[in-house]
């Protein structure tokens, strides 16, 4: 079952930074929802209620352009380990280019990368986790039931 909360807590840090992945998603009024995958150490959580991921050069620029117009965003991690969880984060989220003056202090919070193209600074209005199990399989194949 899902639980909702409001900010980022302890337990939920450590999930995310456990992950070696996570997924975006955003959509203007026009368009399909975009969902990517990223990594590459390029996200900081700043906060109970503050993240900032760096995206870089590589496909479009979708997220972006979406953020043009609807400043909304989602983040998803999940995990299909022995405590399979899914967690996701709603937002608002703000672009910082490399001309602006906050630029410097995200670019510190990460390793050099080749084509840092932005950052986009997440404002979390909801946390959301749920059991994963819905995705989970055994090594049969058969997807596996939660006991507990």
């Amino acid at each position: 079952m899902a639980e909702y909360c409001k900010s980022l807590s302890d337990d939920h840090r450590a999930f995310v930074e456990a992950q070696q992945m996570f997924f975006v998603a955003t959509a203007d009024a026009k368009s399909p929802v975009n969902i990517s995958p990223k990594g590459m150490d390029s996200l900081r959580i700043l906060d109970a209620n503050r993240l900032v991921w760096l995206n870089l050069t590589g496909s479009g620029n979708e997220t972006f352009i979406h953020l043009q117009s609807v400043p909304r965003m989602t983040l998803m991690w999940c995990s299909f380990a022995k405590q399979p969880q899914i967690l996701r984060v709603y937002g608002n989220a703000q672009c910082v280019l490399p001309r602006d003056d906050a630029w410097p202090d995200y670019v510190s919070l990460m390793p050099e990368q080749v084509g840092a193209r932005q950052f986009f600074v997440v404002h979390i209005e909801v946390v959301q986790t749920s059991c994963g199990w819905g995705g989970a399989r055994n090594a049969a194949g058969q997807r596996a039931t939660n006991t507990q």
